[in-house]
């Protein structure tokens, strides 16, 4: 299992306990609530 290092990325979405995280290498992830942590996909930007 890969070892990650989390930054919390501040975004009015806290107030909701939706919350987001940079990972250096990964990218993007998303926790909502007590949820795990998930990647967010951003497939739609890999057009341009």
């Amino acid at each position: 299992m890969p070892y990650y290092v989390f930054r919390e990325v501040w975004t009015p979405l806290k107030l909701f306990g939706i919350r987001f995280y940079r990972e250096e290498r990964e990218g993007l992830f998303i926790k909502i609530g007590s949820r795990r942590r998930r990647k967010v996909r951003l497939g739609f930007l890999a057009k341009f």
